[in-house]
């Protein structure tokens, strides 16, 4: 088998969400719709880059039970490679997601196995022979750091999404990634852990200088900011621009944007030739026409329809 252009370590976990006209208030019980399906943020990511024409691997942990059958016989069904790694042990991971009539959500989720990745788990030379890797933090972080060191050493681009943002975040991790991709939430948390500036600053306040600085601390190539619905910020050596999203979208469910924008960058680059600008465009359009459908997963576009809106 050819290796994959991209590969996506991280968590595979099984989506459990209701629809509700709005949030319940503490104490309060409401009606709604309830619908299961995959999920997760390596997984999420993962098969929005390959529905977006990239090669792609996709590698995670599961327990031995019935989700886990689920996620194999996802993976079947869109024909994209995957390592699942069965935990004996430990539950599949598993999301609560609230959404409301806006398309805002909330969520909760239980790593189960995700917690037990382990640094034996993905083959070096599996890590080495792909293009870009691409991690998150809802996966054990001592195997996510491994990974991310395993690749940048090896000359593998590293793209890394740090969300969900944890107590337990180490921001040793950060020397081994190349591009770092934070919503406006997990830069700001970024930027209090690391007392980089005022945590408070709206990611758009910010002078280009200012966040140049920030990204030369953090010894990053490129400093990858997603605003929901205002776009991203692209910041690297010499470029510094906003990238807006499509125009005239109507969400009807926001859960798994920001995967459908990482995993759309990431097939973006390999497109693009490694045009930060043009991947982060290509992200825009996956992630807009992730929110006009419901779930997270199933909600990824395919290559079509992005290429319909890009024009």
């Amino acid at each position: 088998m050819e290796p994959p252009e991209i590969l996506i370590i991280g968590s595979y976990v099984q989506d459990l969400t209701w629809n509700t006209q709005a949030f319940p208030a503490p104490g309060e019980t409401v009606i709604g719709t309830f619908q299961t399906g995959p999920g997760g943020k390596g997984s999420n990511q993962a098969i929005a880059a390959g529905r977006a024409g990239a090669r792609i691997l996709y590698a995670g942990a599961v327990g031995a039970d019935a989700f886990a059958r689920s996620a194999k016989d996802f993976y079947v069904s869109e024909g994209f490679p995957c390592q699942l790694i069965e935990k004996s042990g430990y539950a599949s991971g598993t999301a609560a997601i609230l959404v409301d009539e806006t398309g805002q959500n909330q969520i909760i989720v239980a790593l189960g196995a995700n917690g037990a990745l382990s640094i034996e788990d993905v083959p070096r030379e599996t890590v080495t022979s792909a293009k870009v890797l691409v991690c998150q933090l809802e996966a054990n972080l001592e195997a996510t750091t491994h990974y991310l060191k395993t690749a940048h050493e090896a000359g593998v681009t590293t793209i890394l999404n740090p969300a969900p943002m944890r107590p337990d975040f180490d921001a040793n991790m950060l020397k081994y990634v190349d591009i770092l991709a934070p919503n406006e939430t997990e830069f700001a948390s970024i930027v209090d852990t690391l007392e980089l500036g005022d945590s408070n600053k709206d990611p758009l306040e910010y002078e280009p200088k200012e966040l140049e600085e920030i990204r030369l601390k953090l010894n990053l190539r490129t400093l990858l900011i997603t605003l929901g619905g205002r776009g991203s910020l692209v910041c690297e050596d010499g470029v510094f621009e906003r990238v807006n999203i499509l125009p005239d979208i109507k969400a009807i469910d926001t859960t798994g944007a920001g995967d459908a924008f990482v995993g759309g960058f990431a097939a973006g680059l390999m497109r693009y030739e490694n045009n930060t600008v043009r991947a982060a465009q290509f992200g825009n359009a996956v992630a807009g026409l992730s929110v006009t459908k419901p779930g997270t997963a199933p909600s990824m576009p395919n290559l079509t329809e992005v290429e319909a809106v890009l024009g």
